[in-house]
């Protein structure tokens, strides 16, 4: 695979060397309009019914080498092989089911995931597979002779059979399976319902404000938030009617709660979040508790010393409220995150449409191309793809290559809005890396990235404003994760890890898009290409302190209610509880007749794991703070980070990978100083202070 690049590109770069423009490459391929390439979509939908066919025909053969090998590494290796065969054809469809603009494509992914999900539940399930893997770990002597990864991966596909109810009887083993299969039911209904959109007659509404709806005959269509719209009113209606219950949706939620209750407790735990909690660094649902309690402490403790910090965040959007509306100051929850952006602007004059010629797109890939260059010795490298390679023609294909290790892997960036699409910055693992026995070469991982930015116009690329760049670099710090791993297995390849260590890349990339130093190597004028003037990029990066402790007191509110939601049954509603969560832990009061949970889609893939973003935060500030403040473009220290945070994917238990990072284990103290002392830079002088 590596030789066909090298080919490729050889006559790839004599092509750059006749075309030089101020841009390299990568930047320059991103800053151009999209070839036109005529159809460009796979196959037909068809391809997933063979697709799958050919893979369960495979885990037959795989499953019966599974059981009648001799146990040892081969076992291993069969059940990952196994593994890797249904991941293919499962997180392909995984991404079409969302992203592919044909609802034809759509369907027959959805169908697929479940048709292999259920495939996977019966796996788990089966005796005999597991029989084999346990005669492995059963025996002291075999179990001495596996290397560290092995043995790791060994363990973690036990853990999976025992999580499904492998030590249950006959019967109760086909109970768990139905409940498996029950909850891939659930977890999909939730997930579309929760991107639906509500609809209200259009009368409802002042007609002024139907321009900023989607209109359906006598209805209006409300598809979102509004977050962003400078119109009160336009806020307020798009929460109400787009978080107004939808009973349907609130029954799916309350039986998918049930159901997950129901199948932990079935297979041993106390509680779902127990069981989902297993393997990660928090270990269970009290350790995640007790950080959101103490981090709520700390903030009322250190920041009633330095004027009640979240409530202080809260009184500049009042305030700023009444200076655009006199007429109704009363902050609401949908002028949170307006506002917060607004303060930010007025504090530093980070007004985006000043920010946004001078962050193209293709400068700001420039700026990953070089920081990734410098850190990791990396290039991403622009392909063209090929015709049915990919699923909508402005999808750009990059190839990541090392200066001395060749080509790592492929990201495909499918950046810009389309209708149909997911308004949801995503990271798709499409196919792991791992090495293959079979053909004795190493089988790239692939990823896909999903963003939803503007398109460029006739004279104009792609612009970005602050935030876009910042998740821009978010979900690039996953693809690299996914790109640097070089792990044996695909089981725990890349992001397949511990779901409160696999947000930690990602968030570091963030300080390093706010950090002076990066942004200047990068941020220049898409037309005239002057760099962004150093006062603007020191007031950008000085603007994230702006309403920051309010917006981790919404992220407290969050994970305290997903781990409030997967505890023992509550007896009450989902809206009670959340009603009661929110006046406990966030600072503005909850709407009647609005259901937010119902948009909570995070409840699918981070199910009792939703504190996984604020515990990746301290563990990413622990790290920039001690390995990159000092110089974030350290090539040592770069390959310092790959060799003991990213290199080994899910293969290492993630807090021996955090300790080898900082050369200390640190604590719950240590998790909730670090998040606390984003918010104050002086934090740490009060705390000695305060001690001594």
């Amino acid at each position: 695979e590596y030789a066909n690049w090298n080919r490729h590109h050889r006559s790839f770069w004599t092509h750059i060397r006749r075309n030089v423009t101020t841009w390299s490459p990568v930047g320059a391929a991103f800053n151009a309009k999209p070839l036109q390439r005529g159809h460009t979509r796979p196959h037909c939908p068809a391809g997933f019914q063979a697709a799958t066919k050919a893979a369960l025909k495979n885990t037959e053969l795989l499953v019966q080498n599974a059981c009648s090998c001799p146990p040892g590494v081969e076992t291993v290796q069969c059940f990952d092989q196994l593994s890797d065969g249904l991941c293919k054809v499962a997180d392909l469809a995984d991404f079409i089911k969302v992203a592919h603009p044909d609802p034809a494509f759509r369907e027959a992914a959805e169908k697929t995931c479940i048709d292999i999900g259920t495939v996977v539940e019966k796996l788990n399930t089966n005796v005999e597979l597991c029989k084999s893997l346990k005669s492995l770990l059963d025996n002291p002597d075999i179990v001495s002779q596996l290397d560290p990864d092995t043995r790791r991966v060994a363990e973690l596909f036990m853990f999976d059979f025992e999580i499904s109810g492998i030590h249950l009887d006959d019967k109760l083993r086909k109970e768990a399976v139905a409940l498996h299969v029950n909850l891939l039911d659930l977890n999909n209904e939730f997930l579309v319902g929760s991107h639906m959109p509500n609809r209200i007659a259009r009368s409802s509404i002042p007609e002024h404000l139907h321009i900023h709806f989607a209109n359906e005959g006598s209805f209006i269509q409300v598809g979102g938030l509004h977050a962003d719209s400078p119109d009160d009113l336009v806020r307020e209606i798009a929460y109400r009617i787009y978080l107004y219950p939808n009973a349907d949706l609130m029954g799916c939620l309350e039986e998918l709660l049930k159901c997950r209750y129901k199948l932990a407790k079935l297979v041993g735990y106390d509680s779902y979040g127990h069981r989902a909690l297993k393997g990660t660094m928090a270990k269970t649902p009290g350790y995640c508790m007790s950080l959101l309690h103490q981090l709520s402490h700390k903030f009322l403790v250190v920041f009633y010393f330095f004027s009640h910090r979240t409530a202080k965040d809260f009184k500049m959007m009042r305030d700023m409220k009444k200076k655009l509306n006199p007429c109704n100051s009363e902050l609401m929850p949908w002028d949170h995150p307006f506002l917060s952006g607004v303060l930010r602007a007025e504090r530093y004059n980070i007004e985006p449409s000043l920010y946004s010629p001078y962050l193209s797109l293709g400068a700001c890939m420039e700026g990953l191309n070089n920081l990734f260059s410098q850190l990791y010795g990396v290039s991403l490298m622009s392909e063209h793809p090929s015709a049915g390679e990919v699923w909508s023609e402005d999808v750009r294909k990059l190839a990541v290559v090392h200066e001395k290790e060749g080509l790592l892997g492929y990201i495909y960036c499918d950046f810009f809005h389309r209708s149909n699409k997911p308004h949801q910055d995503c990271h798709f693992t499409i196919r792991g890396g791992r090495w293959c026995r079979e053909t004795d070469q190493y089988q790239l991982p692939v990823v896909v990235l999903m963003l939803s930015l503007p398109h460029p116009t006739k004279s104009t690329p792609t612009l970005l404003t602050p935030g876009m760049m910042e998740n821009l670099f978010h979900e690039m710090g996953h693809a690299m994760h996914s790109m640097l791993g070089r792990t044996r297995y695909q089981h725990v390849t890349g992001t397949r890890c511990a779901t409160d260590f696999a947000e930690v890349p990602s968030i570091l990339m963030e300080y390093f898009a706010t950090d002076y130093r990066v942004i200047s190597q990068f941020a220049r004028h898409y037309e005239t290409g002057k760099p962004l003037p150093e006062s603007m990029v020191a007031r950008l990066c000085e603007s994230k302190k702006v309403c920051g402790a309010a917006d981790t007191q919404l992220q407290i509110f969050y994970a305290a209610l997903d781990q409030i939601y997967h505890s023992k049954p509550q007896n009450r509603s989902t809206t009670e509880i959340l009603k009661e969560m929110q006046q406990k832990f966030y600072g503005l009061p909850h709407i009647p007749n609005t259901a937010w949970q119902l948009r909570f889609s995070h409840l699918i893939g981070y199910g009792a794991k939703y504190y996984s973003y604020l515990m990746s935060r301290a563990v990413a500030s622990m790290v920039w703070r001690q390995c990159f403040v000092q110089d974030p473009l350290n090539r040592d220290m770069g390959e310092r980070y790959r060799r003991e945070m990213l290199a080994h994917g899910g293969a290492k238990e993630p807090m021996l990978m955090v300790e080898g990072m900082l050369q200390r284990r640190p604590t719950i103290e240590d998790f909730v100083d670090a998040l606390v002392s984003e918010l104050h830079p002086n934090f740490e002088t009060f705390i000695m202070d305060s001690e001594s």
